[in-house]
């Protein structure tokens, strides 16, 4: 599988992201999906230190390491600390970075975290202050390389900014981008480009509505993700006609819409790895061939933006 850079790490073009184990996979169905990633050529694996947390028990980063066993060695691990369960700002001050990443090299079961991930920007501690937590862990052999998730054009020239002479910069950022949410495109992408960060999109298939299973004026799927949601998070009108419009397009180029929206990301500018999640051994693989099943051509790309385009 192509490998691209993000720092001095080199990651498998397709990906998995990991924030199903512990929460929709047990242990078993965890390890299923690792092992047929690896299979499938995978060597970048994502997660973070609240995937999988039930009742405080933070589990996914147990089940990935575990799952990984003696494959560790061949693999680039990314994990990602400082938001609290909830969803919101967490802590990123010194003492709490050092601490997390403690306890995410004993989860995992391993000496080192390849990539370490500021998961969300939290605003009343100084980035600059947080680079310096993350520089000493780098001197100390602890991580290989740093980045960040949710940050904005400004914050990312902040960061930047704060870097002390010599020490560690975020070489990624790692943001939520696909078909339907092109956030990135009004500024992260473009200053990722500036400062040589690597783009690692989160959400690929906005939460399973780009796989071409949710369609106009049918249930979604008993048991998936979207089930129940209809109406609310990506689940709205103006999407689902989005989507009717790409699945058509797709068709025409004798192609699915997972084929497209994961093509036409990994041909995105500065983008390393598409992280699509699983919860199968079936949807890896089903993931990784699209992932590199389609070369658009400049005209093709040019149609996708029309497509995705606000229906008028």
């Amino acid at each position: 599988m192509e490998k691209r850079r993000v720092g001095s790490l080199r990651v498998s073009v397709a990906g998995l992201g990991c924030n199903n184990f512990g929460r929709r996979l047990d242990a078993y169905q965890s390890a299923a999906v690792v092992h047929a990633a690896l299979d499938a050529g995978v060597t970048f694996f994502d997660t973070a230190d609240i995937y999988g947390t039930v009742d405080g028990e933070r589990r996914g980063e147990e089940f990935l390491g575990r799952a990984l066993g003696s494959h560790r060695k061949d693999v680039v691990l990314a994990t990602k600390f400082g938001m609290a369960a909830g969803g919101g700002p967490g802590s990123a001050h010194p003492d709490y970075v050092r601490r997390s990443a403690e306890e995410s090299l004993r989860r995992l079961g391993t000496d080192r975290i390849d990539l370490y991930q500021l998961h969300i920007p939290v605003p009343d501690v100084p980035i600059a202050d947080t680079l310096g937590a993350l520089d000493e862990l780098v001197w100390e052999g602890k991580v290989r390389e740093i980045g960040c998730s949710n940050f904005s054009a400004a914050q990312l020239r902040e960061a930047e900014g704060a870097v002390r002479d010599g020490g560690a910069r975020f070489v990624s950022v790692q943001n939520e981008y696909s078909l339907l949410h092109r956030d990135p495109e009004s500024g992260v992408l473009e200053e990722s480009i500036k400062a040589g960060l690597a783009f690692l999109p989160y959400f690929p298939l906005a939460s399973g509505l780009l796989t071409g299973k949710y369609r106009r004026g049918q249930p979604a799927p008993a048991g998936s993700r979207l089930a129940g949601e209809k109406g609310s998070g990506s689940f709205t009108h103006e999407n689902v006609t989005i989507v009717e419009r790409l699945i058509g397009f797709a068709a025409e180029q004798d192609h699915t819409l997972l084929e497209l929206a994961l093509s036409w990301l990994r041909q995105r500018p500065q983008v390393a790895s598409v992280i699509a999640g699983a919860t199968t051994p079936e949807q890896i693989r089903a993931n990784v061939a699209a992932t590199t099943s389609w070369q658009l051509s400049e005209a093709e790309l040019a149609r996708v933006d029309e497509l995705t385009s606000p229906p008028g």
